[in-house]
């Protein structure tokens, strides 16, 4: 027996003894935070730092450096204090380090090592992710349509997959190793990472059917499908245009659909000054089909269809070494995933040979990390929602559903039996139909004809999701990524579109990605195009023509907004793009200051979370409106007196005294009155049928707890600033509000107003300045599961860092 003690006294030091010397450190301040925590179920501690998270919120702009300290904690490569050290029976070079947040280190003798203890880490802190989605991404792998894997995860649903669907899934290897060494690389390290996750299932759910890449492959376009792509809503696009050209005339219709849908706006605000052309010209449409409006019926799979959802406040700030104190630049910022619990990531260290990084990973990265941290660099991301989807309306033939015409030849549609999805009890077959194009979504008559075609799903990205591995792989092995060149060569080899973010010691910049098509002249990326084979994709863009840049002198801001002059976002974001992007509240909030700390950067980011984009940027175009006009009543007037005093705040949606209503009275008349200001300033031109048809492609505002990345002020700022006579880069073919003059569009302001007023005065009485907003509206659930409630606040969710470099390797 002491032997056997003295030998495992002598394993336990030669493992602890092997462990890699730490890495060099070269972050100044290096901190994070991760709402949902390392926890998989609620209990004691869970809620740690979504209490943090929630701390934070109503300080404003008032965050200093020790508050830095309090609401975020440590993302110094150096675990720091270490509450338990384990080792992994099967695999002797691992060994797992947890601090006191409960974030596991994983040390490994070498490399493989070290992708084994991270896919054993995920396995024990991602079980009930791991189980509940590893089948449910194969309907994102394989575009089932109309289906969002995110939605029947949080719903907790059931797919068992044919083995049709697992053929076409498996497909993914031979796309992988075609990458050449990084691709075989990625593969080994898939069943390396395989090989920890199932030594964990079979340690501790024996039952559990063994991992394979497939279920990696499946869980990558789940993360394609919920953030990386864009486009695909050229279907109800095309009706509303055919709605707008009944109305105004087939020529002003499409000037009103080129108002509304705003897919070039030179009045918005970018990311980059420079101009980043594509397909920014007004196209043509020849070889465009525009459907009925009202005729697009989508294929439907009862209760199961669902829109994936899109998480979009994602955000990023960052101050170059000439606007901050420290001479070094700053880097405030993450990705927004939304509030889940468990997470749908989780913090892990990584150390091995040639290996040392830190930050948020998730199940989908073989031992990889997501966003995080080196030795010297960080990186984050945020959803660029670039055109990678397009819609094409197949030509049917020999009087069927499910033929088509493409180059001359009436050819069938190939079947998918997709499997069984399970909700709530009920099973539901999964099937569907593609054409060379893709699955088809749903039919509809064109325009032109009345003929029924069928709409087919093109993606860019299909069957190629976990080649977005290879930039992530980059990213964690050591001397790969020494400078932002490399960032961006590396970032350029994911099909999935985000916008990439770097920062050093001296470099800050950005490079958007994505499989970006080259269509041909003719077609509006907006519409469905002409599926008979003469109008195809001729390639791709070139990686030195997408976005990309660096700021030595300023300011770089991103909140999913265009990222830069003439890149055309994906048509799934209509009218988006518009004058007043909310990124205009960060920008409004780091101008405040000259020069900038990580605190006073965090400030300003915190601030712009708890503001409503109405009151802080357009309210004061709408109130110059109202000054034309007359007020119908001293109530009125008081009402309006009210939003000025909110406006000229900040517009915060706070509730600083805990008495459960937001603080200002504007932001209850605001929220109270908008739906009628909108309908005023859009309808009477429109018509109702078509502004209630208009909030269905772009909302008439993206309430709290919403990110409010959507909404009508978009249109009512380039319109009133229009009738105002101030200027705009390209106006507007029409008026919309008082259908072109200012007196009947105060007019109709001030009655929408006097409604509202009315409304709350019978409901809160007389006083205007003593009416309040239940802030219970806008609080933030977690879900699946309940974790706590958090204060409204519009930050980032996955990951958010506060970093800032001296040094180098």
């Amino acid at each position: 027996m002491l032997r056997r003690t003295a030998a495992a006294a002598c394993l336990a030091f030669g493992l602890l003894g092997a462990s890699p010397a730490l890495a060099q450190d070269f972050a100044t301040t290096a901190l994070n935070i991760l709402p949902s925590g390392q926890s998989q179920t609620p209990g004691p501690g869970a809620d740690r730092q979504a209490q943090m998270y929630n701390g934070l919120t109503p300080l404003f702009d008032r965050v200093t450096d020790s508050d830095l300290r309090t609401y975020f904690k440590s993302e110094r490569l150096d675990p720091g204090t270490i509450v338990r050290e384990e080792t992994i029976p099967d695999r002797p070079g691992v060994t797992i380090k947890r601090d006191t947040f409960n974030v596991p280190h994983v040390y490994g003798k070498t490399d493989d090592d070290v992708i084994f203890g991270a896919g054993y880490e995920t396995a024990e802190n991602q079980t009930l992710l791991l189980g509940q989605a590893r089948y449910i991404g194969l309907l994102a792998a394989i575009d089932a349509p109309n289906l969002s894997a995110i939605t029947l995860i949080r719903n907790l649903g059931q797919f068992k997959p044919s083995k049709q669907t697992n053929r076409i899934v498996a497909k993914q290897s031979s796309v992988i190793r075609r990458a050449g060494r990084k691709g075989e690389r990625l593969l080994r390290d898939i069943d390396t990472y395989l090989e920890g996750i199932n030594t964990w299932f079979k340690a501790n759910q024996p039952a559990t059917a063994p991992f394979t890449r497939n279920d990696i492959f499946a869980l990558n376009a789940i993360k394609g499908q919920f953030l990386g792509q864009g486009g695909g809503a050229e279907a109800p696009n095309s009706e509303f245009l055919d709605g707008l050209r009944k109305r105004f005339g087939t020529q002003r219709g499409a000037n009103v659909f080129e108002d509304l849908r705003a897919r070039n706006d030179p009045d918005t605000t970018t990311t980059l000054a420079k101009r980043a052309p594509y397909e920014a010209q007004r196209p043509s449409g020849r070889g465009s089909v525009v459907l009925r409006n009202g005729s697009y019926v989508p294929v439907s799979e009862g209760s199961a269809s669902a829109r994936t959802p899109r998480s979009e406040a994602s955000n990023i700030l960052m101050v170059s070494g000439r606007r901050s104190l420290s001479g070094r630049p700053l880097f405030v910022g993450g990705p927004q995933i939304g509030y889940f619990f468990p997470g749908l990531t989780t913090e892990i260290g990584l150390h091995g040979p040639n290996i040392d990084v830190r930050g948020a990973t998730s199940a989908p990265f073989p031992g990889y990390m997501l966003i995080g941290r080196g030795e010297d660099f960080a990186f984050t991301l945020t959803s660029a929602g670039a055109d990678i989807i397009d819609s094409y309306a197949e030509t049917l033939c020999d009087g069927s559903r499910i033929k088509y015409l493409y180059r001359g030849e009436c050819r069938p549609m190939k079947r998918v039996d997709a499997g069984t999805l399970t909700r709530a009890g009920v099973d539901t077959p999964i099937s569907f139909y593609q054409t060379v194009h893709g699955p088809v979504t749903g039919y509809g008559k064109a325009r032109d004809g009345g003929r029924t075609v069928a709409i087919a799903r093109k993606r860019s990205s299909y069957g190629k999701d976990t080649l977005d591995q290879l930039f992530f792989q980059d990213l964690t092995y050591k001397s790969r990524i020494r400078s932002f060149a490399d960032f961006k060569r590396s970032a350029a080899q994911t099909p999935q579109t985000f916008n990439s973010f770097y920062a050093d010691e001296s470099t800050t910049g950005i490079y958007t990605t994505g499989a970006l098509p080259l269509r041909p002249k003719g077609v509006d990326p907006g519409l469905p195009t002409d599926g008979r084979g003469g109008f195809e994709w001729s390639g791709f863009l070139a990686n030195s023509r997408h976005p990309q840049g660096t700021v030595s002198d300023g300011i770089l801001t991103n909140w999913n907004e265009k990222p830069a002059r003439d890149f055309v976002a994906g048509d799934d974001r209509f009218g988006n793009e518009g004058p007043i992007p909310r990124v205009t509240m960060l920008r409004a909030e780091l101008a405040r200051r000259k020069r900038h700390t990580l605190a006073s950067v965090t400030s300003a980011m915190n601030a712009a979370a708890t503001e409503d984009v109405r009151g802080r940027i357009f309210y004061p175009t709408l109130d110059a409106v109202l000054a034309r006009g007359k007020a119908p009543s001293k109530l009125a007037v008081r009402v309006r007196d009210e939003l000025i005093r909110w406006s000229r705040e900040r517009a915060p949606r706070l509730d600083l005294n805990g008495d459960g209503k937001l603080d200002f009275a504007g932001a209850a008349i605001m929220d109270a009155a908008w739906d009628d200001l909108a309908d005023a300033a859009m309808c009477p031109r429109l018509g109702r049928a078509l502004c209630d048809q208009l909030a269905t492609r772009q909302s008439r505002f993206d309430a709290p707890p919403s990110g409010q990345y959507s909404g009508w002020y978009h249109y009512m700022q380039k319109d009133f600033r229009t009738l105002l006579g101030r200027p705009v880069k390209q106006p507007y073919s029409t008026g919309y509000c008082g259908k072109g003059s200012l007196k009947r569009c105060a007019d109709s302001l001030w009655s929408a107003l006097q409604a509202t007023a009315v409304r709350l005065s019978v409901l809160q009485g007389p006083d205007p300045a003593a009416w309040r907003e239940d802030a219970s509206g806008q609080q933030i659930e977690f879900s699946p599961l309940k974790l706590i409630t958090m204060a409204y606040t519009n930050r980032p969710t996955g990951i958010q860092q506060v970093i800032s470099f001296k040094g180098r390797r």
